[in-house]
């Protein structure tokens, strides 16, 4: 076991929490986080791009100009590529850019990249964050007691909290998720990740392989 420093909303210390080494004891291995980072973006793409080849574009049904005897090039169709206005060759068509990844490798991605954070003190641990109302003006204080206001946070939460989802909601760089949702690009992508103690238990149940 791992033993980390527990702090509340005021950055006091409120004493250690244990994490298991199976999921923040890892070895950093960035062939692992860049394959799930890659597949997690060509998941994200939408594939919608489209352009029209010539046998898309409206017209050309009549050939432009008889094939000899006129001085100019031979033409079958004012749509070819060659015409302006014609068809594009070789252009994006839709097309599904997702791909699998083997969930043992997700899952070991994930947990590299939160070894990664706790290595780089970049994994805040608090006893629990609760808002009594959506209050950005709060969040914001407690960010910045927490020394992370100017930083891009991932806040990790075991359950929805929707006090802290709107008050998070307004802040540019702070973003608000579940550990069930977590992936390897989130945590990558941001500078610190703020979990709870409830986070660190539900984490210890569902990822342990």
């Amino acid at each position: 076991m791992i033993e980390a420093q527990l702090k509340d909303i005021n950055n006091n210390s409120t004493g250690i929490v244990e994490l298991p080494d199976e999921i923040f004891g890892l070895e950093e291995r960035v062939d692992i986080m860049h394959t799930a980072v890659v597949n997690y973006l060509a998941n994200q793409r939408q594939g919608t791009h489209a352009t029209k080849t010539r046998g898309l574009v409206s017209g050309g049904g009549k050939k432009p100009w008889r094939q000899k005897h006129t001085g100019r090039a031979r033409h079958g169709s004012n749509r070819s590529p060659l015409w302006k206005g014609g068809g594009t060759t070789f252009g994006p068509l839709p097309r599904d850019y997702s791909a699998k990844l083997n969930k043992k490798v997700k899952r070991l991605a994930v947990k590299i990249a939160l070894s990664s954070k706790l290595k780089s003190s970049e994994l805040l641990i608090i006893d629990e964050i609760r808002f009594e109302k959506p209050s950005t003006k709060e969040m914001v204080a407690v960010l910045k007691r927490l020394n992370v206001d100017s930083k891009k946070v991932l806040i990790v939460l075991d359950e929805v909290e929707e006090n802290i989802v709107l008050s998070a909601r307004n802040i540019i760089g702070v973003t608000v998720t579940l550990y069930k949702n977590l992936n390897t690009y989130d945590i990558l992508a941001h500078d610190f990740l703020i979990i709870t103690r409830d986070t660190v238990d539900a984490i210890k149940k569902g990822m342990v392989a």
